[in-house]
């Protein structure tokens, strides 16, 4: 292997770190929710409120990420987004006031989507030649899923370390800091490291040849909007997405609603962690074998299932149930997340229209960052604390039915397409 190619692939890993880095503190209540709830003194509609606003500012940054991707260095951006989320990390260890912690949030908002989306995929495709992207794109999922976990892996074991078997709120409060800043210092790390070894998008787009034709224009927006699997991807998008935002409630649920003791629920959701590279390997090893949205709807018939069983099984049987539910939900739930993007090609788009729709489809799609939050604090309020997770759960369930009608209903037009363009060919 040649050192081009060696310093092309280091660079590829630094993106992938990137994109493990960025959202773990962000999504700190998948592991840590009562903790955090308990340390800041918040009540769980005070989170969700909060969860609403980065929800909020990740929507309205995701068409605009790709045009400041466009005109501004994409590495650079990379760089700014984690030093900036860092920052918002070192702030968030203090501890401070409600207030304070909901700006935070909208901090981490700007910095993690609005800064970070496009150009992290942007610096991706650069890397990447032409033969290289379907496995490049597939890396750096179940490569930023490895990340996710190690780091999470880590964050119990200093979690674990502090707290010992103590349950005040002190040492529930040193234990939880000590996480924060180390996922804080991670990603300062890695902003310095994609500052320096991440060459400029220029040096990457020497090779690139240039044509006004193959460039995207304001006046193809009415040409894209046409496109009806524009809207039929961002509803899978969407029910996908809202299926797989349970993964954020597993560990309240297990701590909650079995009692199990905090350091315990960080074990069982870091395993679940790990289900990402398996769930997105085994996805798309399905998604080439069986079809595309045939895996898709398996996907999320195996997660209607099992968070079904998870909301109506006795809390009287063993623990081990339960974890062994989460924990096969979390390979349905990853599975998910790792091919819902995989349409995209059967979609239809030119090159030149490429990015727009993937702004387009993803403000459609990740719609529940913004919706979700406050319909589970309805739930919440109106079944209680235990309640209110089993009725998340059913209701998560048939958001997954209604994505499977979704997704048979894409997969039988493709193909009436397909066919259509055979037959006019012929």
């Amino acid at each position: 292997m040649d050192k081009q190619a060696l310093r092309r692939y280091f660079q590829f890993f630094l993106v992938v770190l990137a994109a493990g880095a960025i959202y773990p503190v962000v999504y700190l209540r998948t592991n840590y929710q009562e903790t955090i709830l308990e340390v800041f003194g918040m009540s769980l509609q005070q989170l969700n409120t909060i969860y609403s606003i980065l929800g909020l500012v990740f929507v309205v940054g995701y068409i605009p990420s790709g045009i400041l991707s466009d005109k501004f260095s994409a590495k650079k951006l990379l760089a700014v987004s984690l030093a900036g989320t860092a920052i918002g990390g070192f702030w968030f260890a203090q501890v401070p006031q409600f207030s304070y912690v909901a700006v935070i949030f909208a901090i981490w908002g700007f910095f993690s989507v609005f800064t970070f989306w496009s150009s992290h995929l942007k610096l991706v495709k650069l890397l990447t030649k032409k033969e290289e992207e379907g496995r490049f794109f597939g890396i750096l999922d179940g490569g930023r899923g490895v990340i996710e976990a190690v780091l999470a892996s880590v964050a119990v074991f200093i979690f674990s370390r502090v707290l010992g078997g103590s349950l005040d709120l002190v040492d529930k409060r040193e234990a939880l800091v000590a996480v924060i800043y180390m996922y804080s210092f991670v990603l300062a790390a890695s902003a310095v490291a994609v500052w320096f070894f991440v060459e400029e998008d220029a040096k990457k787009e020497e090779t690139v040849v240039r044509d006004e034709t193959e460039k995207f224009h304001f006046t193809d927006i009415p040409k894209l909007l046409k496109n009806k699997f524009l809207f039929l991807h961002g509803a899978i998008l969407f029910l996908g997405y809202a299926v797989f935002w349970t993964v954020y409630y597993i560990g309240g649920f297990l701590q909650s609603n079995l009692g199990v003791d905090p350091v315990t629920v960080g074990t069982v959701t870091v395993v679940i962690l790990w289900m990402r590279p398996v769930g997105g390997f085994v996805g798309g090893y399905f998604a080439d074998k069986i079809g595309k949205t045939t895996t898709i709807a398996i996907s999320l018939g195996g997660a209607a299932v099992a968070l079904t069983l998870t909301a109506i099984l006795p809390t009287t049987l063993a623990h081990g149930v339960f974890f062994a539910t989460v924990i096969a939900l979390g390979i349905f739930l990853y599975a998910i997340r790792g091919t819902y993007w995989s349409i995209l090609g059967d979609d239809g788009f030119s090159v030149a229209m490429m990015g727009s729709a993937i702004g387009a489809i993803s403000f459609i799609g990740y719609l529940p960052d913004i919706i979700l939050p406050q319909f589970n604090s309805f739930l919440f309020n109106t079944f209680g604390d235990n309640g209110g997770y089993n009725a998340y759960f059913l209701s998560s369930a048939v958001f997954a039915v209604v994505g499977i009608v979704f997704a048979i209903i894409y997969g039988r037009i493709h193909r009436q397409e397909q066919q259509l363009e055979e037959k006019k060919a012929a």
